[in-house]
């Protein structure tokens, strides 16, 4: 098991990565090479012979070398949850490995703080704070929400291999912990987010940035909306309300498919036009999006010289389903926004 594994551990980062984003291409055509227990299995192997030579690297002092191997456990392992297809055993363990990849990582000179976000009528919440490479003064951050069926944990554990090493900080809050119970609370708490990242010495107060997939995207486009501290947005540009209000009108009217596309252009600028930030819209995919009305979304943008973007994750279909590929999926979105927070003004 391990023995096996053992060729794939040779690398940096970057070649982890390469290596688990040339699999995911190539899942469509390769699924029939093995059943997905087994790819799980091997990704899981690939996991654990990182974590062993993370451990062994500690105990030589060689901490740099540690941590780099953690990150890569931690590609692995995303790898292999995302080929599971239940959520059994299999899946357990698989989550197991990455929380402990996670402490293992974070406990190391304190990469990763558990915060505490509090807000003014309520419990308040808690979340993962990363800091930018460098540790400099007044870095850009990015307040990042879970999909809707993940934790933060499972989130961070995602996107902490692609965000160490930018210029960016994180903070990771989960989906079920800001998701709107009643009208306005997405907005309350994710304010408090912002409001903490403020009062840090690290973070720059006018290069905050939002990042949100699944549902979460529709939260982070709202909160763009309500929040004009926002200097960019990852999100769903309105387009999942849009969605829901074009379904509704047919519904009532029979009339929604006869709309000219000069009204259904005006109506899809009239919601973007309220967000005064740079956006990316991730679309296709696992995404809440549309990728037709994405791109009509972006050519409507790009008529008005609204400064809007797409990008489409790059989807293996297999007979068990698609899979996403994260890799390059994250690498897209986390460096628009460091693009995006880093040419804005300084404070």
């Amino acid at each position: 098991m391990l023995c096996a594994a053992w060729p794939h551990v040779k690398g940096d980062l970057g070649s982890t990565r390469r290596g688990a984003a040339v699999f995911l291409d190539g899942l469509d055509g390769i699924h029939g090479t093995g059943d997905r227990r087994s790819w799980v299995a091997r990704w899981t192997n690939i996991g654990d012979a990182h974590c062993l030579v993370g451990d062994l690297n500690i105990e030589k002092g060689a901490f740099d070398e540690a941590s780099e191997a953690w990150l890569c456990a931690l590609t692995a392992f995303e790898v292999a949850r995302r080929l599971i297809e239940d959520e059994g055993s299999q899946a357990e363990g698989v989550l197991a490995k990455i929380e402990a990849s996670l402490q293992r990582f974070g406990s190391f000179e304190g990469k990763v703080e558990r915060v505490h976000i509090t807000c003014s009528d309520q419990a308040g919440i808690l979340a993962y704070y990363v800091r930018a490479a460098g540790r400099e003064l007044c870095a850009p951050a990015v307040i990042c929400i879970s999909r809707e069926e993940e934790t933060a944990a499972m989130l961070l554990g995602r996107i902490l291999p692609t965000v160490v090493g930018r210029g960016i900080s994180v903070l990771v809050v989960s989906h079920d912990d800001v998701s709107n119970h009643w009208p306005g609370q997405s907005e309350i708490l994710l304010a408090s987010c912002l409001d903490y990242l403020l009062v840090r010495s690290d973070v720059s107060t006018t290069r905050i940035g939002i990042y949100g997939e699944g549902l979460s995207a529709a939260l982070a486009t709202d909160f763009a909306v309500s929040d004009r501290r926002v200097a960019a947005a990852s999100c769903d540009g309105g387009l999942w309300s849009w969605a829901r209000t074009l379904a509704s009108v047919g519904w009532m009217t029979r009339t929604a498919n006869g709309l000219g596309e000069n009204v259904l252009s005006s109506h899809r600028l009239r919601l973007i036009r309220r967000l005064r930030c740079p956006v990316l819209v991730v679309a296709g995919g696992r995404s809440m999006v549309s990728a037709a009305e994405a791109i009509k979304l972006q050519a409507d943008c790009t008529e008005a010289r609204i400064d809007l973007e797409v990008t489409m994750p790059r989807i293996a279909r297999t007979p068990a389903g698609e899979i996403e590929n994260f890799v390059t999926s994250d690498d897209r979105v986390f460096g628009w926004l460091e693009h995006k927070l880093t040419r804005s003004l300084a404070p």
